[in-house]
C-alpha cells in the first residue's frame, strides 16, 4: 500500500542511511509519496549513484538537513554500532526506524542509546529483497511503542506491507530471525538438490521446472534456483556475505535461549566456505559453489 502525503501539508524532511542496492528503491518509494528525502551513504559509489537516481545522498548524517525522521538500512551490527556512536545529539522526538538486520540485541542496545538521547525507536526490518522492494512490495516486521510505531506507520506503507510485531524494539528483530533461519536453509536446500540433479546427469533448469511448483518447492528455489545453474558472474541481488551475517545473526539468537539449530548451523557452515573460497561479494546463489 502506498500513502501519500496530503497536497496542502508541508513535506516531512526523512534522512533515509544506507541507500544501496535495496536502500534506495526505498528510499525512493518514500520520496514519491511526498516527503523530503536526503540520502547518506559512506560508499562514493553508492552515493554518486543514489544522486544519479533521484535521491540527493551526502556522505554523513552531520551532512544532511534537519529531519523528523531517520530511517536506518546499514548491513550490520558493526556499522549499526558505528553510527550511533558516532552521534552526540539528536532533535528531541526524532523517528529512529531501524530497518537493517541486525538481530534483537544490537537494536535493544543501539534503540537503548538513541532513547537516552531523546529519539524515538522503531525496530522494522523487513524481508522480500531487491526485487520486492523495488516494488513497494517489502514485508515489514514493526515493533516499538504504539505511538512511535504509528508515527512512522505513514513513511512505512510506502514501502511495503506492515505487521506490528512486539511493543518493544528487539521484537520485530526477533521475527527476522526466524524469518531468515528458513532463508538460509532453504537456500543451501536448493543449492544442494540442483548440485544433486547435476550429480545424478541430470539437466537442473530441466529439474527446476518441474520440481519447484510441486511439493518440494520453496520461493527460495523458484527465485534462486534459475541464478544458481548460471555462472559465477550472475547479477549480484543478495550478496553471500549478507547470509554470512544474517545466519551467523540466527546462530547468536538461538543460542542465547538454548535453542537447537542444527540444520542452520549447516547452512552458516557453506555460506562461511563460499566466503573463503572468494565469492562473499557474489549473488548468494553462488553458495552452490560449495558442493563443487
Amino acid at each position: 500500500m502506498t500513502t501519500t502525503m496530503k497536497a496542502q501539508e508541508t513535506p516531512m524532511n526523512i534522512t533515509f542511511i544506507g541507500v544501496g542496492a535495496i536502500g534506495l528503491p526505498m528510499a525512493l518509494h518514500i520520496q514519491r509519496a511526498g516527503y523530503q528525502v536526503t540520502g547518506v551513504d559512506v560508499s562514493e559509489a553508492v552515493a554518486t549513484n543514489a544522486t544519479a537516481n533521484g535521491i540527493v545522498t551526502v556522505r554523513s548524517l552531520s551532512e544532511a538537513p534537519p529531519a523528523s525522521m531517520v530511517v536506518v538500512m546499514v548491513a550490520t551490527p558493526a556499522q549499526l554500532a558505528t553510527l550511533v556512536g558516532g552521534i552526540a545529539e539528536l532533535p528531541s522526538g526524532q523517528v529512529w526506524v531501524i530497518m537493517s538486520t541486525v538481530g534483537p540485541q544490537s537494536v535493544r542496545e543501539q534503540g537503548d542509546i538513541l532513547r537516552r538521547l531523546g529519539a524515538r525507536v522503531v525496530d522494522a526490518p523487513v524481508t522480500g529483497g531487491v526485487a520486492r522492494a523495488k516494488k513497494a512490495e517489502l514485508v515489514i516486521f514493526a515493533a516499538g511503542a504504539a505511538e512511535d510505531v504509528e508515527a512512522a506507520r505513514p513513511v512505512l506503507d510506502t514501502m511495503g506491507k506492515v505487521h506490528i510485531t512486539g511493543s518493544q524494539p528487539g521484537d520485530g528483530q526477533s521475527i527476522k530471525v526466524v524469518n531468515q533461519h528458513l532463508c538460509s536453509v532453504h537456500l543451501a536446500a536448493a543449492a544442494e538438490a540442483l548440485s544433486l540433479a547435476r550429480s545424478l546427469g541430470l539437466d537442473p533448469a530441466a529439474v527446476l521446472s518441474l520440481v519447484e511448483k510441486g511439493a518440494a518447492g520453496s520461493w527460495m528455489l523458484s527465485d534462486r534456483g534459475p541464478r544458481m545453474i548460471a555462472d559465477t558472474d550472475v547479477q549480484v541481488t543478495s550478496a553471500i556475505n549478507i547470509f554470512v551475517k544474517d545466519s551467523g545473526l540466527v546462530a547468536e539468537a538461538g543460542a542465547s535461549c538454548g535453542a537447537q539449530l542444527p540444520l542452520l548451523g549447516i547452512a552458516h557452515a557453506r555460506f562461511c566456505q563460499a566466503a573463503d573460497m572468494g565469492l562473499g561479494v557474489r549473488d548468494d546463489s553462488r553458495v552452490i559453489e560449495t558442493w563443487g
